[in-house]
């Protein structure tokens, strides 16, 4: 008995350093590539960005609210193929038992989302009107 636990203890233990390594690892990693010299070597430490060259204009740039809606239809169209592919992928191999079902499944799903585009589409979602200030 004390030889099984001993053993699974080993286990427990070989496991917990290892999340232990992969925790603590890209810390120590880090610390022995990234660069010596920092920002306030060269004086840069009034900068808002950290690329090393000179910003030009403002930082702060308004994006319209259309750019988020057209992200969310990308979002929802992502999402729709990571449901689309393991469906496919399992419904290949029952093509002869219930294809006429499971295909109407999937054109309904698609068909719904395809909804999204329609209500974008008429929202002007697509329409990138650029607007210019004007001094």
């Amino acid at each position: 008995m004390e030889s099984v636990l001993s053993g699974d203890l080993i286990y427990v233990l070989a496991f917990g350093l290892a999340g232990l390594g992969f925790a603590l690892g890209p810390i120590v990693l880090v610390h022995f590539i990234s660069a010596r010299r920092t920002r306030n070597y060269a004086h840069k430490t009034e900068q808002f960005i950290e690329c090393g060259m000179d910003p030009i204009g403002d930082a702060w740039i308004r994006y319209s609210a259309v750019y988020y809606l057209y992200a969310l239809v990308f979002v929802a169209f992502a999402v729709d193929v990571l449901y689309l592919v393991p469906v496919a992928l399992v419904y290949r191999d029952d093509i002869k038992d219930s294809f006429i079902r499971d295909f109407g499944e999937m054109c309904l799903f698609v068909g719904i989302l395809s909804l999204v585009i329609v209500y974008a589409w008429k929202k002007g979602v697509f329409e990138w009107k650029r607007k210019l200030n004007k001094p």
